[in-house]
């Protein structure tokens, strides 16, 4: 499908009044976690794409194309708020937070298998392992408390158990920036790619900074505000990876051709009826803005959309689903690397006085203090060993132990043997 062909709704038309504007919320115990998936992931588009209008408005004097950006903002806001109701009043914070991470481990391998850029490959089953973790860490909060079993909200698709534990995830602030693409000799796939984690993790990270102080116990407020802070981490990782260097009439062409393409997406693969029309409606709502932004980048950069977005035509859908092969794989083979500049490195191949470490012994200089390991030492002391859904023993060897939290692995030298980062 190429977006540019179909015919565009004005932007106008598009505004629901509040009954339009309300939707049925899913039932959490019925519906399909790739649609509770979809929801989010679309929620955080929509997040994306109104901040960057904000963020246009507020670098501009002209107040022409200030009033084209806020009517378009103002029914993306509306579509925003609509998909977020989806999600039912009776599902818990914690709840929800394990669909978060099942988004984040299953979008990220799917994108990761077909991304041509070793650079953008990398970044992404880097950070892959990190969400994996989070799911683990969760999941056992989530029994722990409110006696739910994740393996039940996630299908089965996505496994539960350790990845490169999240004590080992907190890494001095400048090792998280990485190489810029350049959109315009970049493969389609790989600027949708860059832009489209990098909104999934914004949403993830406001999620977190937002609910911490609304977790119902100590220890789960402690655990939002340490995994809050590594979503940081992430998103300075993706957001360095997008284009610097395109103006900001380009990055609006390509947030709402992006936006199009998700959409496209969801409705290829919704399996709910009712979601899917929702999905149907928001694109061709949005096919109507990415003809605007090309309209409002002739009108002031005189450029063609065309020589922007040089092969519109959408890659294939983004499909969620299973990846338990691929993110076994990527864990078997990398879990002993972190971020080193604008490059990954084994912990054994750092220097003592690397960032890491020095940054490492500030954060935390006692492991037996940090959230993400209390809450799993404080689950096996009450049920005998950890909380775990896996279809076969780990990976990593070090990683196997279900009555005793690994906190050296990802962080200490000889902790475990990696390989390699491999590309497509």
């Amino acid at each position: 499908m190429n977006p540019f062909e179909e015919r565009p709704e004005c932007p106008e038309r598009a505004i629901q009044n509040w009954q339009e504007l309300y939707p049925r919320s899913y039932n959490k115990r019925e519906t399909d976690p790739y649609t509770k998936t979809r929801i989010i992931l679309m929620n955080g588009t929509e997040f994306e794409a109104n901040w960057f209008s904000h963020q246009l408005q507020r670098h501009t004097d002209n107040n022409d194309l200030r009033r084209e950006l806020a009517l378009t903002r103002y029914v993306e806001k509306q579509q925003q708020l609509k998909i977020s109701l989806l999600k039912p009043a009776d599902e818990s914070i914690l709840e929800h937070t394990i669909s978060y991470e099942q988004l984040a481990v299953d979008l990220t391998a799917e994108m990761a298998r077909r991304e041509k850029d070793c650079n953008v490959k990398k970044s992404l089953d880097f950070a892959l392992l990190e969400d994996f973790d989070h799911l683990y860490r969760y999941a056992d909060l989530l029994d722990m408390e409110q006696g739910i079993r994740s393996e039940n909200l996630v299908g089965r698709y996505t496994e539960i158990m350790p990845g490169r534990p999240t004590i080992a995830h907190h890494r001095y602030p400048k090792d998280n920036v990485k190489c810029a693409i350049n959109a315009k000799t970049s493969d389609t796939q790989t600027v949708l790619n860059t832009m489209i984690i990098t909104a999934a993790e914004q949403q993830t990270m406001n999620y977190y900074m937002n609910v911490t102080n609304f977790a119902c116990s100590d220890m789960g407020r402690r655990l939002y505000e340490e995994i809050a802070l590594v979503e940081e981490e992430h998103v300075t990782q993706y957001g360095s990876l997008m284009d610097p260097n395109a103006t900001w009439l380009e990055m609006l062409l390509w947030h709402e051709y992006a936006e199009c393409y998700l959409y496209w997406s969801c409705y290829q693969t919704e399996t709910d009826r009712y979601v899917r029309e929702l999905w149907e409606q928001n694109l061709h709502m949005e096919i109507g803005h990415l003809h605007k932004a090309a309209e409002l980048l002739r009108k002031y950069e005189g450029k063609d959309a065309c020589e922007v977005i040089r092969n519109p035509v959408f890659p294939e859908p983004l499909s969620l689903h299973e990846n338990i092969n691929y993110v076994r794989g990527v864990l078997e083979n990398t879990v002993q690397y972190t971020s080193d500049r604008e490059g990954y490195k084994k912990i054994d191949d750092l220097p003592r006085n690397a960032d890491f470490f020095r940054f490492q012994n500030t954060v935390q200089p006692s492991p037996r203090a940090v959230p993400s390991h209390k809450v799993i030492e404080t689950y096996i002391a009450k049920h005998g060993q950890d909380y775990r859904f896996q279809i076969a023993q780990n990976p990593v060897e070090q990683l196997r132990c279900r009555t005793e939290d690994n906190t050296t692995v990802g962080r200490c030298p000889g902790a475990a043997s990696s390989t390699d980062f491999c590309c497509n």
